[in-house]
């Protein structure tokens, strides 16, 4: 009986581990976008990140709220000091001095320690560092998930060219292979060259050898989806797009023409948050030289014992306590402080000069990211023209071919413009995706943030 339950449970183990290995996913781009700002590794780190950030604010924040410490001593003299005092005070000799110790062998004592902040300068401009920190984290993490969904598109658009690089590839080596039969066949009744064959033969190899590298690259370029949306690389990712039609919805001209709100960017507000990181650190300089003014309430209790007897009930335990309020004047640094100042300060200034030249960075990237997007499409469009004119031209040269109007050569030549053209329609599909995603990301058009679950 307890073997059929062994089985048992191992035969569900096997199961449950095989559904998990088999595990698969269908997604439409946002979807993958949505799943990738949920579950990918760098979102992970980033929502970490502002945890983070959280925490070491109300560290900050908690310096300047009550303090409570306890400590407990215990002290065994193994060999208790000796001291020496006139013989005279108990009646010896004048000159003379007799050894006494002082104290009990062993003692024990407790306290407890509350302190308070009263004003402290420093604390004050911390706290405001620590705000602007959380801020400058946030931030980041709308960048961070901008990025994700930069590289989601990015990966998403790669598998949709492999995918679609494999079919075409196929497609045109059934043909060459028809082609190659008929050619052949001709050939060896003696009506036509053998050169014809040997051409379409090398054509039919080039073919051949980039549709198994295609089929390669679907598999490598399937991985990389799975990393940039953080799902196991043995896990199966389905698409449920279509390359042309996402390349037909993604081509937005009013987009270019969109006005730029620099204060809306991203790198704008990660500039102007420097700015701000750099006065805190500025202004606590100056902070130092502030009176500081503190309080405390301390409670003690201590025993003494010439043998450890501290557990026991009768042992007598003397207390104590002490209130007190502590002032701390910075008086002369030999103008430590005012050098430190100086550097935080120009340390600012910097920072002003770097948002300056942020501002006018944003305005060149997004000026070229327009253009790139605009080039993108118009790529795009002549791609698809030039490609129809390809195929045109690739079915005359057969006809004219097999009628005996062509020569071999200048069929392959038709063949390798029209693989060309092929192979720069189906990029130029995915270049409309990528720089319209670099665009988006520059204007922080999309309106996404981390999951925070």
């Amino acid at each position: 009986m307890k073997q059929i339950v062994t089985f048992c449970l191992v035969f569900c183990t096997c199961i449950a581990q095989a559904q998990e290995l088999a595990k698969s996913y269908t997604f439409t781009l946002e979807e993958a976008i949505q799943f990738a700002l949920d579950s990918s590794y760098t979102a992970i780190n980033a929502k970490r990140d502002i945890t983070k950030a959280m925490k070491r604010k109300w560290e900050t924040t908690a310096d300047g709220l009550p303090q409570i410490n306890a400590d407990i001593a215990y002290q065994n003299n193994l060999k208790q000091p000796v001291n020496l005092l006139p013989a005279e005070l108990a009646g010896g000799q004048p000159g003379t001095f007799i050894p006494v110790v002082f104290g009990t062998k062993q003692n024990m004592n407790a306290t407890a320690t509350a302190s308070q902040i009263i004003f402290d300068g420093s604390y004050i401009v911390a706290v405001r560092a620590a705000k602007t920190y959380l801020k400058y984290t946030n931030t980041n993490a709308r960048k961070t998930a901008l990025e994700i969904r930069q590289d989601v598109i990015d990966s998403y658009g790669n598998v949709l060219l492999a995918k679609e690089s494999v079919e075409i590839l196929k497609s045109n080596l059934a043909t060459l292979e028809k082609n190659y039969r008929e050619t052949k066949a001709i050939y060896e009744n003696g009506l036509q060259e053998e050169e014809a064959v040997e051409q379409l033969e090398i054509t039919y190899s080039q073919v051949n050898n980039q549709l198994n590298n295609a089929k390669r690259l679907v598999d490598v370029t399937k991985d990389v989806l799975n990393l940039t949306l953080g799902i196991p690389l043995e896990h199966q990712v389905n698409l449920a797009e279509d390359l042309n039609d996402l390349t037909e919805e993604n081509i937005s001209l009013g987009l270019m023409n969109e006005n730029l709100n620099l204060e809306n960017t991203i790198e704008y507000q990660l500039a102007q948050n420097l700015i701000e990181q750099r006065t805190h650190e500025y202004n606590l300089e100056k902070a130092k030289a502030l009176p500081r003014l503190t309080t405390f309430l301390n409670y003690g209790t201590a025993a003494f014992s010439q043998e450890f007897s501290f557990l026991d009930s009768d042992q007598n335990w003397f207390q104590s306590s002490m209130w007190g309020v502590n002032l701390s004047i910075p008086i002369f640094s030999s103008l430590k402080r005012s050098a430190k100042s100086a550097q935080a300060r120009i340390a600012l200034e910097q920072a002003e000069t770097q948002f300056t030249q942020a501002q006018e960075q944003i305005r060149l990237a997004v000026e070229k990211a327009r253009n790139d997007y605009q080039f993108a499409i118009e790529n795009y469009q002549t791609a698809k023209r030039n490609l129809n004119l390809a195929e045109r031209i690739e079915k005359k040269n057969q006809i004219k071919f097999q009628e005996g109007l062509a020569s071999s050569f200048e069929l392959r030549q038709a063949q390798t413009q029209l693989y060309t053209t092929q192979q720069e329609f189906l990029e130029s599909m995915v270049n409309v995706l990528n720089a319209k995603a670099a665009l988006e990301t520059l204007l922080n058009t999309p309106n996404i943030t981390l999951s925070n679950n």
